[in-house]
């Protein structure tokens, strides 16, 4: 999942109250849309996890699967066949049943090209989906979907993959409402034309300001949700969310600005909040354009980073020096340290400069960072800039945009270097390492290795765990040989949470239900 802290304007309401029922939350950005098929950052996940409902979710706590839509499940010896049995009481906003055909109609959409879906790749897991999306397949009989009826639903997968279930949890295979899509097209998704299923609807949608989000009365488990109204702000200056924070007008906030984290350290009520996180934070290397199509220069970038020094002077919160690409721990993935997590490689980024043409950055084109609006990203891309200069020679023009606009530029690929975090979909190394695969949707740079691809697919098949994580290793070095990104760090979560803000418990995904929470 790409990572994002990012844009809007702030115009906080009369909404901002505080009320019984009703909670505040602060969101970097602004979704560019609730269709959970077009959705990919954090903060539009967070959000569509929260209006729509998929078979299964997770307890916030232990992050064990849990049932939602789906009631019970069976699972073939094989790993090949699960059946889902649909709850009777699931329903749409509009007082709909939601049935087994909801899903099959959704997911048959999340495979058709011409919706654009982010994670596409997620219904590779079907039988014959990804043949179906390369277009070698036409008749959607021979996907590995089917509705017995309204309430049994079973899925025969291409091969057995053991984070399955964790995928169906993600809002990417969510269902959406055909007679939405049907009636209003492009448009269905907004406030006025929604049809949703799960524990919140959407009231109001105020453009860079606000969400509003109402307790859906047709929703299964709604006499357990908690927040009757949940207004979700965007707020992409972190030291205005701070402000907001301390004046008692929001929650919890979305971030903490640097310079203010050694305050609240200090502070006894316990609002900081730091936990370790399922993401890395990197900068993508368009390995399409020169020079950074030389691997030597891209070896380069990396070597001559002093990651310790970001970490520990910059963001202030000592994140782990990114000296691989998966977080630690991820799965049970013990990936290699491979890169310096300090400066000491300086003189060999020197000499592979300088075998690449550029001794001492002599001839090397001028070329730019790209950033999205952020403080932080901004002293960690000045610091980076510097380090280049200083242990290179080479000039790097810093450019930030908001986060739609970078976003367009992203998909379109158009940049030399890019400003990247990915956090996990799924806790599992292939949630990481996948995005590196030849075509994937979400490798930027277009980076194509057919070793690298062999042993993710292998991955993929193999059941013992051990050599699963071999094949992952054996990935990362082939990554971290080649280098079309150029990793900085492996987040923490540091956030403000009010102290009397229950059912908001850390966890490494950061899986965050609106439902749980409430102020006691």
């Amino acid at each position: 999942m790409r990572n994002l802290i990012c844009l809007g304007f702030l115009s906080l309401s009369s909404m901002l109250l505080s009320a019984s029922g009703v909670l505040n939350v602060g969101n970097a950005s602004e979704p560019r849309d609730l269709d959970p098929h077009l959705c990919s950052g954090t903060n539009e996940t967070r959000l569509v996890l929260n209006i729509f409902e998929g078979l299964v979710g997770k307890d916030p706590k232990t992050l064990k699967i849990i049932p939602a839509v789906s009631d019970s499940w069976k699972i073939s010896k094989d790993g090949l066949k699960y059946n889902f049995h649909i709850r009777k009481e699931a329903l749409w906003s509009t007082k709909e049943k939601v049935t087994a055909q909801d899903f099959v109609y959704s997911w048959i959409r999340l495979l058709t090209p011409a919706t654009v879906a982010e994670f596409a790749s997620f219904g590779f897991h079907f039988k014959n989906g990804k043949a179906f999306y390369e277009g070698k397949i036409k008749d959607v009989s021979q996907l590995g979907l089917k509705a017995i009826n309204e309430n049994q639903l079973e899925i025969t997968l291409e091969n057995p993959t053991p984070y399955f279930l964790s995928l169906l949890a993600h809002p990417a295979m969510f269902p959406v409402s055909k007679t939405a899509i049907e009636k209003f097209k492009t448009r269905w998704s907004r406030p006025e034309n929604i049809i949703s299923n799960g524990p919140f609807t959407v009231a109001k949608w105020q453009t860079n300001q606000v969400i509003e989000l109402k307790k859906n009365p047709q929703y299964w488990d709604a006499k357990n949700t908690k927040p009757n109204q949940v207004n979700v702000h965007f707020i992409s200056k972190s030291d205005t969310e701070e402000k907001l924070f301390r004046a008692g007008e929001l929650d919890v906030t979305a971030q903490v600005p640097i310079e203010k984290i050694p305050h609240w350290e200090k502070d006894k009520s316990g609002a900081l909040q730091k936990h370790p996180y399922l993401g890395v934070y990197y900068y993508w290397l368009n390995v399409t354009r020169p020079p950074l199509n030389n691997k030597l220069v891209r070896k380069a970038l990396n070597l001559a980073i002093d990651r310790t020094a970001i970490t520990h002077k910059v963001t202030l919160v000592n994140q782990i020096e990114a000296q691989f690409f998966t977080p630690p721990g991820t799965g049970g993935f013990q990936p290699k340290p491979i890169l310096p997590k300090d400066g000491s490689q300086v003189k060999k980024a020197r000499e592979l400069l300088a075998q690449a043409g550029f001794p001492g950055g002599q001839g090397f084109p001028k070329i730019e960072l790209l950033y999205n609006t952020d403080e932080g990203h901004k002293k960690i891309a000045e610091s980076i800039q510097q380090m280049w200069k200083q242990n290179l020679g080479i000039e790097v023009t810093l450019v930030n945009q908001e986060w739609k606009v970078l976003l367009d530029n992203q998909n379109l690929k158009n940049f030399t270097i890019l400003r990247g975090g990915w956090i996990a979909d799924y806790n599992d190394p292939n949630s990481f390492l996948e995005i590196f695969t030849t075509g994937h949707s979400n490798n930027y740079v277009s980076w194509a290795n057919s070793q690298y691809d062999e042993k993710i697919f292998r991955a993929a098949i193999e059941k013992d765990p051990k050599k699963r994580n071999e094949l992952f290793q054996q990935a990362e070095n082939i990554l971290l040989e080649e280098l079309p990104v150029v990793p900085v760090y492996i987040y923490t979560r540091v956030y403000l949470k009010k102290p009397a803000l229950e059912g908001w418990p850390p966890n490494i995904e950061d899986y965050r239900p609106y439902k749980e929470a409430y102020l006691k």
